[in-house]
């Protein structure tokens, strides 16, 4: 019977080893699966806090983007009365006083970052430029704004408003705007 509790002894020894064994490797398995998630967790976290953090910053910066094109109609308002006073002979005061306003506007616009777009005598740029016209020119080379008829302004590197612009077509039937922006432009 020795030799029976022997034999059964040992089978018992042998299925808790067998067991034993697949459940602790079973278990560090499982362990550095959840590490593996624990980590890819850690790291989606750190990515959403980094874009909202950007996104937050993108909203502090261009915030006041609707004020700006508020603002932007009175200044052309301005610019047209100065332009009209300009004609009559007695408004000289008149058309000093609205320059002056003119100028504290556009300086409150670049205080916030709202700057005037650069046009006139500028390669046509679509992002920054609605060409209005195409005129033929022979002073002027084709594909260059040759008149800015309403200015556009950009707030740091975003578009309020694009120039109205009048844009050169070289001498006559020399081409258009597409023409002009060359083979390489990607909006050709």
């Amino acid at each position: 019977m020795a030799k029976e509790e022997d034999l059964i002894d040992d089978a018992i020894e042998e299925a808790i080893e067998e067991t034993e064994e697949p459940t602790v490797v079973h278990l560090e398995e499982e362990l550095a699966a959840k590490a593996d998630q624990n980590l890819r967790l850690q790291a989606e976290i750190q990515n959403l806090r980094g874009r909202q953090a950007r996104e937050l910053a993108d909203a502090r910066q261009y915030a006041s983007i609707d004020l700006m094109r508020d603002i932007l109609p009175a200044v052309d308002n301005i610019d047209r009365a100065i332009e009209a006073a300009g004609d009559a002979p007695d408004a000289a005061s008149l058309v000093e006083g609205f320059k002056l306003v003119r100028q504290q506007l556009v300086t409150t616009l670049a205080q916030y970052g709202c700057n005037e777009i650069a046009a006139e005598g500028e390669v046509f740029d679509p992002d920054l430029h609605h060409a209005i016209l195409q005129q033929p020119s022979v002073d002027v080379p084709a594909g260059v704004v040759m008149m800015v008829t309403q200015t556009g302004y950009q707030l740091h590197d975003r578009v309020v408003r694009a120039a109205q612009v009048i844009v050169s077509a070289g001498p006559e039937g020399a081409g258009n705007i597409a023409d002009a922006r060359g083979p390489g432009d990607p909006t050709a």
